[in-house]
Order: C-alpha cells, then structure tokens, then sequence
C-alpha cells in the first residue's frame, strides 16, 4: 500500500494554504494533507542552527547547597530575628532573593545562608532557605528552636537542586551580562541574580530530575570545582570551611560588602556585637581572596599565617588547588605571608583586593 503522504505529493494534492506549517489534518479530495512533511526541512536546519550556535552559559550543580521551604503567615517575623538582614526587603518590588547571615548570641556566624521568596503570591509569605548541606540537621534544630509558636512551617526539601548560572565567556571584573532567556520557565522554582555580588551570576532551583540545560536556553552544564575555583578567585566564602560555625564574624567575612546585613532593622540574636563593631567603623581582620605557592592537601584547620620577619597575620581557611581564603590582618595584607604545610612545607601566599570590594575599603 502506498502511503498516503507521498501519495499526495505525486499527484500534486498539496496546496499552499492547506499544507503549510504545522500538521493540519485535513482532507484534501481523496487524500490526507500530512502538512508535518513541509515543516521537515525548517526544523533540521534550525536543529542545525542551535547547534551551530555555542553555549552562552554555564550551569554549575551545587549538592554541597540544600534547600528548606518556610511558610505560614509568620514566616517574615519569625526569620526577622533570627537573621542579619531584614525580611522586609523581600516585599520590594522586583528583590526576590537575598544573602545573610545567622549568629549565635556572641554575635558569631552560625550558617551562611540564601532566602528566596516562593513563586506562589499567596497571603502566606513564604521562602526557601538555601544553606550548607553538612549542617541540614544543625539549621533544621536551629530554626525549630526559635520558631516556638510561630505560624511558620518548615519542609526539608531533598528532591530540589541548586545550581548557579554564570555568563560562559564573563571575565572577572566584566559587568553583568544580561539575564538568561530561559526556554522553560515553569521548572525554574527560583531564577534570581546572586544578591552577593553580580560576580556571582544567578541562582537557579529546579526539581532535581530536570536538567537544566532544558530550562535555560544556550546552557551547557559544567564542572562543581570550576564554581568553587571561581568562588575563591574573587574571594567570596560559602559554606562552613570558609565561615566556621561559632568561629566566624560576620563583618571579618565581609557580610556588609555582600549586602547580607541590616543596620537599621530591629533586634536578632547577635546583633549586639556586630552593631558595635560597625559602629566603631574597626575590622582589623578580613576574608581575602589568596593565591598559594603550591597547592597544599590535608590542611590543618585554622592554620596560623606569618609575615616575613616571623609575626602573626592571620589565618588559612579553605581553597582548591592554588587558590583560597584566609583571615588576614588588614596591617599585613599587602605583604608576602607563609604558613606551615602538613607536610612541614613553608607555602607562601599573596593576598589580593576584590573587584567587587568597595573602592574605598582600607588595606592597610
């Protein structure tokens, strides 16, 4: 039996209104208009387009980043003590997303953490928190301490992934590119600037089963540690290596330089200490951006810096390969410092100044 589409195309049934675009499904006298067939030729040589077409941006997989979902009517209030920036930013309009921090009652940094309001416009205003993976159960009791009565419920949320999206040719320093066209609109939970610094590209939460080179058009997907070696070229902490829990301060690791924190919002937990050192308007240390002699495995935690002529800087937090971040003394930035490495090495290291930092800051 012949069939019916090549059928018509012999005895010439197809006509120039009817058999055209997408698949009709009509009748053209004795025949069937297979109108998909004229489509065949526009659609390989758009597959060939994209194809020739190089990614524009890079899409990094975050598993060391986990999400809650906060929500209830006393979402807002309930997080306003508990965090350093202020709640009420995330009413604005067009600010979905934002950085800060939570301390513990000495004022010192506890987690590192993400807010991002829900999609849903709801009266009840929720969030996802984005925070370190190692220390779900830690935020989880943390949250749930100080929810007391609170309206506020909070859902772990295992089956969603945090990827970030970075401009694939960006360079550092280089403005902001334009925000990526996403083809996929309705997987993308949340898609919003890094409020951290635009050195930081975007922020995307997708189920965990979607790939996001299906949500973002011109995507490709790339390696975690090219995140984390760009994260500490410019300096910028995340997680608990680069803000030890109970251990970092929160002005030391630059939270007012990432827009993390709230000078005139009213009181949370920490907020004495933090208050009066920014007030006094000292940091004598801060977490830069250094680069390594060699690069250095099985690093012991904390380990203590020293200039050249033997007095102490500072000290080593984290890093990959050649690159990392240390807690330095301000006085002693623009020198030469060394550290000890576990395999009794001397590693000398050069701190650099972030592009993102304020001009003004002082190094010296």
């Amino acid at each position: 039996m012949y069939n019916m589409g090549a059928w018509c195309l012999v005895r010439g049934a197809f006509t120039s209104s009817g058999c055209l675009g997408v698949y009709a499904g009509k009748y053209t006298g004795r025949c069937r208009c297979a109108t998909f067939l004229s489509g065949v030729k526009r659609y390989s040589e758009d597959t060939a387009h994209r194809a020739a077409v190089p990614p524009q941006f890079v899409c990094y997989h975050l598993p060391h980043r986990t999400l809650f979902q906060i929500q209830g009517q006393d979402t807002s209030a309930f997080l306003q003590g508990i965090i350093t920036n202020d709640m009420g930013l995330l009413k604005e309009p067009g600010l979905r997303a934002m950085y800060s921090h939570m301390l513990n009652v000495q004022g010192r940094t506890l987690y590192d953490i993400l807010l991002y309001s829900l999609k849903e416009d709801d009266a009840e205003h929720g969030v996802f928190l984005e925070c370190d993976t190692t220390i779900r159960d830690s935020v989880l009791r943390h949250l749930k301490m100080y929810k007391i009565r609170r309206k506020a419920n909070i859902t772990p949320c295992p089956e969603l992934s945090v990827w970030a999206v970075f401009p694939k040719q960006k360079k550092i320093g280089q403005e902001q590119s334009s925000k990526p066209e996403l083809s996929s609109p309705e997987k993308a939970l949340v898609f919003e600037a890094d409020p951290r610094t635009q050195e930081m590209g975007w922020r995307l939460v997708s189920n965990s089963q979607v790939d996001p080179v299906d949500i973002i058009a011109s995507c490709e997907r790339g390696d975690t540690e090219e995140y984390h070696r760009h994260r500490y070229a410019i300096g910028l902490p995340e997680g608990v290596k680069d803000l030890p829990p109970g251990v970092a301060l929160p002005l030391e690791s630059n939270l007012v330089y990432m827009q993390g924190i709230s000078f005139s919002k009213g009181c949370y937990i920490g907020q004495e200490l933090t208050a009066r050192t920014h007030h006094t308007g000292v940091v004598r240390k801060r977490l830069m951006p250094v680069r390594l002699s060699s690069p250095v495995q099985d690093l012991e935690e904390g380990v203590a810096l020293q200039t050249q002529s033997g007095k102490p800087a500072g000290k080593h937090r984290a890093g990959v390969g050649e690159l990392g971040l240390s807690l330095i003394r301000m006085a002693h930035a623009k020198e030469e410092l060394t550290f000890k490495s576990s395999d009794d090495r001397t590693v000398t290291l050069e701190a650099s100044v972030p592009d993102w930092w304020p001009k003004d800051t002082n190094t010296t």
